[in-house]
């Protein structure tokens, strides 16, 4: 596992920090700290400076996002980068630099964190207080998608094609435990767009499996398979994306099942986005936590049944052919 280097003597400017370390072309990814934010007495200071011992970073990819960022979330400019690891290699490179050397915790959230989460930086920060010690901290975005789908791997069939069939396939050259894909996951196992806050050890356990997993998959994917993995996706709002980055941050829930299990977490509640839901995906949520809870395959059952009935209603008969999988009681396996 690679160590992170030994922080310099020198702290960088207030106003413009050099560049992080890591890989080559460092000058990608360039990290502006904050440190004039103070915090309450006792209370974990709010941003990341690098005098903080709670870092936390926000990235954005064109200059007219820069006005949109929480002003006490140190920037990260990420407009020169043009990788299709996305976010995980500024974390890679995060990681691997000065601006966290002696944080106790860190992470870095992209530019749309407060739109698609409803949450500010005083928000974030006091759900971190309120629920101290815990080796990483994360959210879901997207609660419809807890309600509705089995797990993350059938959500991404709705949204990328060929996804499943690639997911199978990854899985099976990585070794990963391909139950997953088609298990019933709670909704404390739904997490995307790498919204996490994490410990010095959650990362040098995370980032370095991430890493090996996606190096295994390339080494062992037969290369029609390897092509697809990496092939620029055509249509649709994830145009011009490769399905790295979509199969990345799908694996956080199978991380903390396996490499990660020792390690202590807290998914944060939106209540913004929790309130926008319906009264029917509220109950499919519950009703799917609950059969999750107890391992009980008919109220599982249940959870399908309604779950068909609410999508034949909002997504129509084509969509629901096309995407809904025919479960039976007998066929109901628990992540």
């Amino acid at each position: 596992m690679p160590k992170s280097p030994s922080p310099k003597k020198t702290t960088p400017k207030a106003t413009k920090a050099a560049p992080a370390k890591g890989p080559a072309n460092d000058a990608d990814a360039k990290p502006v700290a904050n440190p004039s934010a103070k915090a309450s007495a006792g209370a974990l200071p709010i941003l990341g400076s690098v005098k903080s011992p709670l870092r936390i970073f926000q990235i954005y990819n064109a200059p007219w996002q820069r006005d949109l960022l929480d002003p006490k979330f140190a920037a990260i400019d990420n407009s020169d980068l043009n990788s299709e690891m996305a976010e995980f290699l500024i974390l890679d490179r995060l990681a691997k630099s000065d601006y966290v050397q002696g944080a106790k915790l860190w992470g870095a959230l992209s530019w749309r964190f407060t739109e698609r989460t409803g949450m500010s930086s005083a928000d974030w920060v006091k759900a971190i207080e309120e629920n101290r010690g815990k080796d990483v901290y994360y959210c879901d975005p997207s609660p419809l998608n807890e309600a509705l789908y089995h797990n993350l791997w059938l959500q991404g069939e709705t949204a990328h094609p060929q996804f499943f069939a690639l997911c199978q396939a990854f899985f099976k050259a990585t070794g990963l435990p391909e139950s997953e894909l088609t298990m019933i996951a709670p909704a404390e196992q739904f997490a995307t767009a790498n919204y996490f806050v994490g410990t010095p050890q959650f990362w040098e356990l995370y980032l370095p499996w991430i890493n090996l997993t996606l190096a295994t998959a390339n080494k062992k994917l037969p290369p029609k398979v390897r092509d697809l993995l990496h092939t620029k996706i055509t249509e649709g709002p994830h145009k011009g994306l490769t399905y790295v980055p979509f199969i990345l941050e799908r694996l956080f829930p199978v991380f903390m099942k396996t490499v990660g299990k020792k390690l202590t977490y807290q998914k944060i509640a939106l209540p913004t986005l929790d309130n926008q839901l319906n009264v029917h995906l509220r109950l499919l949520r519950e009703v799917k936590n609950l059969s999750h809870s107890t391992k009980s395959a008919w109220l599982a059952a249940v959870w399908v049944n309604y779950r068909n009935l609410y999508l034949m209603q909002t997504n129509g008969k084509d969509w629901c052919a096309k995407y809904l999988r025919n479960i039976t009681p007998t066929d109901i396996k628990f992540s």
